[in-house]
């Protein structure tokens, strides 16, 4: 039983809990599963408890026991390290000897080796000098060099060393005396140079750098070094590494080469930046040219300018890692002088372009309708009024109105297209502009797109709209558009803030050009508000012109007051005036957002309640008329609560009232007139409905009215 408390208590990590979860199972499975002995589970505790003790004591034994090994042993190594300690500083001591005895040493050796170089320099040079002197003495000579070492490859180096000196000596020598030999030596200076840089060519055609770095350091003491410079790039670039994208390989190809440049040149910062000013100049500025010399599609041709500059200065950036100290800018410099050209015509190109696809969009768009663009007549507006006024007092039609079927002519796709392209405009705009230029640009990129998007579209859709609104008080059913045209100019505008908050004014902020760019956006946008507004109060004019012309014909005085007692339920000429309104509602209030909405609505309700008003006052009222007109009431002011406007449900609300003092009894009217709906009205109001019943004379020489009276002449 031991044993099994061991395996338990040494698992990782151990539970107290489901070692006593195990115990209390086991206890449990002798008696059987269904049972509860607890005196058997406390022996059981029990036993355990003293099985833990006695294998407490036996493991502590233990752990006392290794306690004095571990003592022993760590006494031994203590010995053990004491008396390595003890050697290693013996060791040490030796090592102190034998630096000090090397040193002494190494002196000597330094000594004796100045002495003799102080004894071999003179003897070196001498040699070196004597040998200087044969060959000068060659060219001294009349005639031809024969001494072999100029003509043999395999001593070409020796040559280089022994023609460069001579050089150097023959500046010195007078030109009277020597002149045929300085031509010589000069001569002799040249053929050599040539053949170490045609050596060098071969080696860099073999990709052999050791070779091209002994050559190159040869070469550095000659005149014609930068040839061996020029040599190196001209092979270098010589094979495509582009193909015909030539940006591709260029950031490779410049790293490939400036690890050998850094192997074979003294200067390697020097040629790298002359190995990139070669390709700049003529690989990118040829290749730039060759794309930009087509210009005849110019909107081809700005989208491969700002590609070609883009992809430009994105290699600029990434070569800039190889330029330090004063050439920080040569890469911005270089880029300059190959788009120069181009950036000093583009904002006029881009201009011109954004404004031929602004007019094929709105050309295509009107084509698609089927419509020829009109021009707007300046009193047109004023004829059209004249017409209906003249036409409404001689009850005939003379004002044409042209609907076109309930088109709008407005079209956010179309829209969207435009400002997509205006988008694209400004992009390049602020890539191809120079930082001084960019506001001025944006603001005549910005005026091209409010010209045509808000004058040209919505502006000329707008007139149209205006057009096509019925005249106030017609006698046929009006159709109205305008809400539609309200709706989409709305969505358009908002298109509009949308791309002008996104590139247009974060590239005016904090410049003169802010102010302008503001200003000329809200002129366009008050000459769209206006004539929304316009459009919007027409079309209430229109509406409730029919609404009023329409009830003074169908509404019969027998409505209001029957000759027999008929069924209580609404007139048809309400019926067919809330059949009308009520999809009108649901028109505006899908068309018309935020604020407006609101404002639409509640003037919506006033002139509804307006013309049910004045329209209540023109009938008298029996009982059951009463009854009729209340019912009418109900209808309306039902349909006026979908508009959500608290000030119209009130107002409906005070009719009803006022309808209901058609039908109160004579003798209630005073408390009536007093309750909480009607108390606020001016008492003339009140009397003005009163007067409409039918038993009007009987009640007024009744005291019915005194009450009403008198509060009405205080």
């Amino acid at each position: 039983m031991l044993s099994q408390y061991v395996e338990e208590l040494e698992q990782d990590p151990f539970e107290v809990e489901e070692f006593i979860e195990r115990l209390c199972w086991r206890t449990n499975n002798e008696i059987g599963s269904d049972q509860f002995d607890p005196d058997l589970l406390y022996e059981t505790f029990v036993e355990t408890i003293k099985d833990m003790k006695i294998l407490q004591e036996r493991q502590q034994r233990k752990c006392d026991k290794l306690e004095e090994a571990l003592k022993e042993e760590q006494a031994i190594f203590v010995k053990a390290i004491d008396k390595f300690v003890a050697k290693h500083q013996v060791s040490v001591d030796y090592f102190h000897q034998l630096d000090e005895k090397i040193n002494s040493v190494a002196g000597k050796v330094i000594h004796l080796g100045e002495q003799l170089q102080n004894v071999n320099m003179p003897r070196s040079r001498a040699v070196e000098a004597q040998l200087l002197l044969n060959h000068m003495a060659e060219f001294l000579t009349p005639g031809p060099i024969v001494n072999d070492i100029y003509s043999d490859k395999s001593k070409l180096y020796e040559a280089a060393d022994i023609i460069q000196k001579l050089f150097q000596i023959s500046q010195d020598l007078p030109a009277q005396r020597f002149a045929n030999a300085k031509k010589k030596i000069e001569s002799k200076y040249d053929d050599v140079e040539m053949q170490l840089i045609e050596e060098f060519a071969t080696a860099q055609k073999m990709e052999n750098i050791e070779r091209m770095k002994e050559l190159s350091d040869i070469l550095s003491q000659f005149k014609g070094y930068t040839q061996v410079i020029d040599v190196y790039i001209e092979q270098s670039q010589a094979t495509t590494y582009g193909g015909r994208d030539v940006f591709e390989g260029i950031v490779p190809l410049c790293h490939k080469h400036y690890k050998i440049i850094q192997q074979v040149f003294n200067a390697p910062d020097k040629v790298i930046s002359k190995f990139i000013l070669n390709i700049y100049q003529l690989k990118i500025n040829q290749f730039v040219q060759t794309k930009l010399d087509d210009r005849k599609d110019e909107n081809k041709y700005l989208k491969t300018l700002s590609e070609l500059y883009s992809r430009t200065m994105k290699l600029s950036a990434e070569l800039q890692e190889f330029f330090k100290g004063s050439e920080d800018d040569l890469l911005q410099k270089l880029t300059a002088n190959i788009f120069d050209r181009h950036l000093a015509t583009y904002i006029e190109v881009e201009s011109r372009t954004l404004d031929a696809k602004c007019q094929v969009e709105l050309k295509k768009f009107y084509e698609t309708k089927n419509h020829q663009k009109k021009q707007i007549e300046r009193f047109q507006e004023l004829r059209r009024d004249m017409q209906a006024l003249i036409g409404s007092r001689a009850n005939i039609n003379i004002a044409q109105i042209e609907d076109y079927g309930g088109e709008t002519f407005l079209s956010e796709e179309l829209a969207i297209n435009l400002l997509q392209q205006s988008s694209h405009a400004f992009e390049r705009c602020c890539l191809l502009s120079k930082e001084t230029d960019l506001p001025r640009n944006i603001l005549k990129l910005t005026d091209t797109l409010l010209r045509y998007l808000l004058h040209e579209h919505c502006d000329y859709a707008l007139d149209l709209g205006l057009q096509a609104i019925p005249i106030a008080e017609c006698k046929s059913v009006p159709q109205i558009y305008f809400f539609d045209v309200a709706q989409k100019c709305n969505a358009i505008v908002h298109l509009l803030e949308k791309t002008y908050n996104a590139s247009v004014i974060p590239n005016v902020i904090g410049t003169p050009q802010y102010t302008d760019c503001i200003q000329k956006k809200r002129s366009y946008l008050e000459t769209v508000e206006n004539k929304i507004e316009t459009g919007l109060e027409r079309t209430l004019n229109a509406i409730f012109g029919w609404v009023k012309t329409y009830l003074s014909s169908e509404q019969k005085k027998c409505d209001f007051k029957p000759d027999t007692d008929v069924d209580t339920v609404a007139s048809n000429a309400c019926l067919a005036v809330v059949q009308y309104l009520n999809p009108l509602i649901g028109l505006i209030q899908k068309t018309i957002d935020g604020e407006n909405l609101a404002a639409v609505l509640t003037e919506f309700g006033i002139r509804y309640h307006r013309v049910v008003f004045e329209h209540l006052q023109q009938f008298q009222y029996n009982t059951a008329g009463a009854m009729c007109a209340i019912c009418d009431v109900n209808e309306y002011r039902k349909s006026a609560r979908v508009l959500q406007s608290p000030l119209v449900t009130q107002l409906f609300d005070v009719l009803h009232a006022l309808c209901n003092l058609l039908l109160v009894k004579h003798e209630n009217l005073q408390e009536v007139c007093g309750g909480e709906t009607l108390n606020y009205l001016d008492k003339s109001v009140v009397m003005n409905f009163i007067q409409l019943r039918s038993d009007y004379k009987t009640i007024k020489i009744s005291n019915s009215l005194k009450g009403i009276s008198d509060q009405r002449m205080v």
